[in-house]
């Protein structure tokens, strides 16, 4: 056998042994009863909700008898919500949502994902609630008290010209009510307070929700969660379930490589130097073409930029900003203003980075430290340009006749008092015309110029020489 061909032989040997060692480090044996553990940390993106209905799936698959969810969550998205609650709601096991460890909470969309579970606990030390959706521009459509009984005429107009915002936002509102009203009915909980916590941002400490029955108990670890949810009948996939869970060990579920990297591009700061990545490397391609380098990579990190992006809560109006801004930096480099465009272009830019991403979504903003470097090095390498430009102002310019005076060369050939020869001046032929005899190879200097005939004279020691 060729060394080529063990080479690929050996590649896919490795292949396999690294996919079952994967396959082994999130697969229970079949025999083998379980409990399946999917940690939901941090903002709920287009990553954690792939990372969890797929992760549901394949617990089904191996076996396991449950799913704990443990959740720790300041909220997030919309869609990737209702794309979570789908995949619980459709589970074929049941789901344990459990907020831990002490300190954690299940905030904003998390109370919703938590009311999709049929069982609910906390563990001591933490909290849900503030489940009020927020719209595109911000605003929380909750209707003011005032709307109601508007007290003068002037009032009244005002009204009128918001019906049309406030009828949007009555929908987002009444639609997250019935949404989370629906689950605590599904599962016995109580949906009064699940109301409030949607419509008044109302919030629970863990043995304030089990005292109100919005969760169904306080567990101090997973342990005991499996031992109180012991022997419970619960709503599954259309029908009853009574749980049989003590002493079960628990799988770990982590995520896989491409909810790995969804969950890195996704991070709006990473997805913003991405971004920046792709816009500079072609840049730098147009200026320098053939070199390929910055050409690939940027348009690469572009188009995962743009991926990203897509998936996440932009604001098209800072992605417009930063736009105008690299545009206006890359102007004053070919038409200088004194920095009035490049000024313009860096304010532009830095207004652009902040308001890319939505703030009002937990978890989905730019890092400001990372946005004021990119503003400084750009404030600095404009100052930079600047300087060049007003020293290069200063400095004394030359037109071609004027350097030409300047250089001295080297005669070709012998010329006469008067007459005229060929000499090598800067790098090049030039016929010359001297008052003076002068042997060949004699080195002059230029004195006038009438069209291509060089005025010459004998170089003397001691004088400088530009040429």
């Amino acid at each position: 056998m060729s060394r080529k061909a063990w080479i690929v032989w050996g590649a896919i040997l490795c292949a396999a042994l690294a996919l079952a060692w994967t396959r082994s480090t999130v697969e229970a044996p079949a025999s083998e009863a379980f409990v399946a553990r999917i940690e939901l940390n941090g903002p709920i993106g287009p990553a954690a909700a792939e990372y969890v209905t797929s992760a549901i799936h394949r617990a089904t698959d191996d076996g396991a008898k449950a799913i704990v969810l443990q959740m720790d969550t300041p909220g997030g998205l919309l869609e990737s919500m209702r794309d979570i609650i789908a995949g619980i709601l459709a589970a074929k096991i049941p789901v344990l949502g459990y907020v831990a460890p002490s300190g954690a909470r299940a905030a904003s969309a998390g109370t919703y994902i938590l009311y999709a579970c049929p069982i609910a606990a906390m563990a001591p030390g933490t909290h849900l609630g503030a489940a009020t959706p927020i719209e595109m521009g911000g605003r929380t459509p909750m209707p003011s008290p005032l709307d109601s009984a508007p007290s003068s005429s002037k009032s009244s107009d005002k009204a009128d010209t918001r019906s049309g915002t406030d009828a949007e936002s009555n929908k987002i509102l009444n639609d997250a009510i019935a949404t989370i009203r629906s689950l605590a009915q599904l599962h016995g909980r109580n949906a009064a307070w699940a109301e409030q916590a949607v419509r008044g941002a109302a919030t629970l400490t863990a043995s304030e929700a089990a005292a109100q029955h919005v969760v169904d108990f306080v567990a101090s670890d997973s342990e005991a969660l499996l031992a109180q949810a012991d022997g419970r009948a619960v709503h599954v996939n259309g029908g009853t379930l009574t749980l049989a869970l003590r002493g079960l060990p628990l799988h770990d579920y982590p995520p896989n490589w491409r909810a790995r990297f969804l969950g890195i591009i996704t991070n709006p700061t990473i997805a913003y130097l991405l971004l920046l990545a792709g816009i500079y490397g072609l840049i730098l391609e147009a200026f320098h073409p053939g070199s390929f380098y910055p050409g690939v990579t940027g348009g690469i990190c572009l188009l995962i930029g743009l991926y990203a992006l897509q998936l996440l809560p932009v604001s098209y109006a800072g992605l417009t900003l930063m736009a105008l801004g690299v545009a206006l930096l890359l102007a004053e480099v070919f038409i200088p203003t004194a920095g009035v465009l490049g000024v313009g272009g860096v304010i532009a830019f830095v207004l652009g980075s902040i308001m890319l991403f939505r703030s009002d979504v937990p978890g989905y903003t730019v890092n400001l430290g990372v946005i004021a470097g990119l503003g400084f090095c750009a404030m600095a390498l404009l100052a930079m340009l600047l300087r060049l430009v007003m020293r290069a102002r200063r400095t004394r310019a030359f037109n071609g006749k004027e350097q030409m005076l300047q250089d001295a060369g080297e005669l070709l050939q012998a010329v006469a008092a008067g007459g005229e020869g060929w000499a090598r001046i800067g790098g090049e032929r030039w016929r010359v015309q001297s008052e003076a005899a002068l042997p060949a190879g004699a080195r002059v200097r230029v004195t006038g110029r009438d069209g291509l005939l060089l005025r010459v004279t004998a170089f003397q020691k001691g004088e400088g020489e530009t040429s």
